[in-house]
């Protein structure tokens, strides 16, 4: 790959960034939230238009079916080298509260900001959107000036992430032989700061629950019957608070069966990472860590399991007060997981934990809310390494190997069923309020987005 073909395939990205920011805008403007079954039409739009975006630049793309809505799938095997899989999602999350929008949210606006930068506001313009855009515009550029991308491609556009990808499984399996490469890359996470991109290697897992606990057979008045009756919040919350030990740690038996050590090579590379624990607290309001007390901040958050309450339902919570014993009372909990735990023990071990604390004349109802395993990729990959250095040169300084304690579960499903790794490499932030009212993306990091997978995509050719 000659450096002066790199450099016109960039300049050509700057020149025509405008076209780039006619086409995101393009596809905000589609209303594709795909847990609400009245928005299945624009989820069927946006899943056409990426396809013709495709077929425009000389893919060989189509709509497919599912279950629920379409997959787009698009290859181009006009480059020589490795062969990728570029993975990313057309639907979005509902917007509610609307109120709380400054600008209506599938109306893309620009937003001057005061150090300088631009803001794109509207309904997926980071998540995922403007994300998505950055590597089809990237491969746009790269075949409007050579005539053919450096390596192979393909893309799988989904339309269910944000409702759980119950249809993407399915669709892996009937699919595997067409979709696997040598590496999968996702856009759909964080930079490290505003001026450091980063490439995510660890991500937890995760086991969702919901549980429902029922005593008497209807409410009760709490003078006439208290004490003598069961209160389903007392014993919802002792179950709760048993889960947790004094030192942070989860007291769910046999939760960390097969958790590992952090690897020192991976540990050597988080020292390195500028991170401010204090600010990461206070920047939320708070001063103490709560997680176990002999990790890291860094440590808790991404290479150790967690247990956390989502959410309590019980009694009165209304206006004014109501002396009452409830009927019910339920809870939404989550576990977050890593390398070396299984989310299917980990939920019937949840399960017989509960059952285990309720009284013989209470009883206890469970509902999956879905799970996820961790996903660990390699540090020392010669394809991370050129990503990396790409990133380098298109940021002026050194790039992040980071971890994220959050979830992608299809980076576990590309490693279950196809069989490769996953590259996660993002261009969002922090504050980009995300599932959030007045979600936006840089417009700085969609142009240096772009002009990332440009370099990468060279760097991939060697």
């Amino acid at each position: 790959m000659t450096a002066s073909k790199l450099d016109a395939v960039l300049a050509h990205a700057d020149a025509h960034l405008q076209d780039s920011l006619d086409r995101l805008f393009e596809l905000i403007r589609i209303e594709s939230i795909s847990t609400d079954p009245a928005y299945a039409a624009e989820c069927r739009r946006a899943a056409e238009w990426l396809s013709g975006s495709l077929s425009a630049i000389g893919f060989d793309a189509t709509v497919r079916d599912t279950t629920g809505h379409p997959m787009v799938v698009g290859h181009d095997k006009t480059g020589a080298g490795p062969h990728v899989l570029f993975y990313g999602h057309y639907d979005v999350q509902p917007v509610d509260p609307l109120a709380l929008w400054n600008t209506p949210p599938f109306e893309p606006t620009l937003m001057p900001q005061p150090d300088g930068d631009t803001h794109i506001v509207g309904r997926g313009a980071s998540d995922d959107k403007g994300q998505l855009l950055t590597f089809v515009e990237a491969c746009r550029f790269w075949k409007e000036v050579a005539g053919a991308l450096p390596v192979r491609v393909s893309m799988l556009f989904e339309g269910e992430e944000e409702s759980g990808s119950p249809s993407l499984p399915g669709f892996l399996k009937t699919a595997d032989a067409e979709l696997k490469a040598d590496m999968a890359l996702i856009c759909d996470t964080d930079m490290w700061d505003a001026k450091t991109p980063a490439i995510t290697t660890m991500m937890r897992g995760i086991v969702k629950e919901e549980f429902e606990i029922t005593c008497a057979n209807r409410d009760l008045h709490s003078g006439i019957y208290g004490n003598a009756a069961r209160n389903p919040l007392q014993i919802l919350a002792d179950i709760i608070a048993g889960l947790r030990s004094a030192d942070g740690g989860v007291t769910l038996p046999g939760f960390y069966d097969g958790v590992r050590e952090l690897p020192e090579q991976v540990a050597a590379l988080w020292k390195k990472l500028p991170f401010d624990e204090e600010g990461m607290l206070s920047g939320v309001g708070l001063k103490i860590p709560a997680g176990e007390k002999d990790r890291s901040i860094l440590q808790q958050v991404w290479a150790r399991p967690s247990f956390e309450v989502n959410g309590i339902t019980g009694g009165y919570s209304g206006e004014g007060f109501k002396t009452v014993i409830p009927s019910k009372a339920s809870a939404k909990i989550s576990f977050r997981l890593v390398e070396g735990q299984d989310p299917a023990r980990i939920r019937e071990a949840f399960r017989a934990y509960v059952r285990g604390h309720i009284p013989q004349d209470c009883s206890v109802a469970f509902r999956d809310h879905g799970a996820g395993a961790a996903t660990v990729m390699p540090v020392d990959g010669e394809l991370l390494r050129r990503a990396l250095r790409a990133l380098e040169d298109e940021w002026d300084g050194r790039a992040a190997v980071a971890g994220s304690g959050g979830s992608i579960p299809i980076a576990t499903e590309f490693k279950q069923k196809l069989g490769m790794d996953a590259l996660l490499v993002g261009f969002a932030r922090f504050d980009n309020r995300i599932h959030s009212p007045n979600e936006k993306y840089d417009l700085s990091s969609y142009r240096k987005g772009i002009r990332s997978w440009i370099r990468i995509l060279a760097a991939f050719a060697g």
